[in-house]
């Protein structure tokens, strides 16, 4: 059976989400690469000041995540195949070989600043539980205007879905949504609308940003978040990273793309669990298990278990 290591995209961030890092040799040359491109500590980047800022908040997800993936790897738990959620797209690849750490710091810097000053202030993103899709498609052309866009973002679960959009617009579709019988309506922590038409030029001016920067055929599986298959290509990959803040995210078909895939144990990296529970549903008879909340020798006996050998916890 195969491991899966899910990284989450905006919304998981939480402060002191570096500061809570396991104490490794993988986590300071994590801390000390990302020093090195940014000129700066990233230990600063996860107050609850900082955190305001779309650029903290992406660079954060991507720093705890590979370091989380590196502290497991160095136990021999490397996974065989990853998947991230948005910006948890660029860990991913850098945990699948295609991208190189430096690389990708510079390039979530600069995705996060264009995904920023494209929309400082009036979108972002709200999650709706309990309708079908069909149903929250037909509330939002009611609402989507030019003036006040709203777009169907995420699609988490059969369920469970993400609009994303100009706040006036995602404020009336959630209304509309709960007199339909929506459970939940909830605005997330995104201050950006990620995930739509929106983000098209930002997506276009990403390209440029990968001009000079090599990627290379992944050593495991890749699985873009966004199409839900697995990218070998190294060129697919570059397109996947740089336009997918721009694109809608399949993670229900991403999950069980893995599943098929023969992935039985989903290990989602810092922070927040909430890939873990939308994870879950698809591994029925598997498991799926986030690492905030489990400790390190939990889940390398876990990760030793689905695999029959040992993982070393030292």
């Amino acid at each position: 059976m195969s491991v899966l290591f899910t990284f989450p995209g905006q919304g998981a961030q939480r402060v002191g989400m570096l500061h809570a890092l396991p104490e490794h040799a993988e986590t300071a040359r994590t801390l000390r690469e990302t020093a090195a491109v940014l000129e700066r500590d990233p230990l600063e980047l996860d107050s609850a000041a900082a955190l305001v800022s779309t650029v903290s908040v992406q660079l954060c997800l991507l720093v705890a995540g590979v370091a989380m993936a590196r502290v497991l790897a160095a136990h021999g738990a490397a996974p065989d195949m990853v998947a991230g959620l948005s910006i948890g797209a660029y860990p991913a690849a850098v945990v699948a070989d295609a991208l190189a750490y430096p690389d990708a710091v510079a390039l979530v810097a600069r995705r996060a600043a264009l995904m920023e000053q494209g929309y400082p202030r009036g979108y972002g993103m709200s999650a709706i539980s309990g309708l079908d899709q069909g149903v929250l498609e037909l509330l939002i052309a009611r609402v989507h205007t030019a003036a006040s866009p709203v777009y169907l973002a995420n699609l988490n679960g059969p369920r469970q879905l993400v609009i994303s959009g100009e706040e006036g617009a995602m404020q009336r579709v959630g209304l509309l949504a709960l007199a339909a019988g929506a459970t939940r309506a909830e605005r997330l922590a995104v201050s950006v609308p990620s995930h739509c038409a929106l983000l098209a030029p930002q997506a276009q001016a990403l390209q440029a940003a990968f001009d000079g920067v090599v990627l290379r055929r992944p050593s495991r599986l890749y699985i873009s978040g966004s199409s839900a298959r697995v990218l070998f290509d190294p060129e697919r990959i570059r397109d996947d990273l740089a336009s997918n803040m721009a694109r809608q995210v399949h993670w229900h078909d991403t999950a069980r793309q893995a599943w098929e895939r023969g992935a039985r144990l989903a290990v989602e990296m810092p922070s927040g669990a909430v890939l873990t529970g939308l994870t879950a549903a698809v591994f029925e008879t598997g498991l799926a298990l986030s690492c905030d909340n489990h400790r390190i020798d939990s889940v390398l006996a876990l990760i030793a278990r689905e695999r029959g050998g040992s993982a070393n916890p030292g």
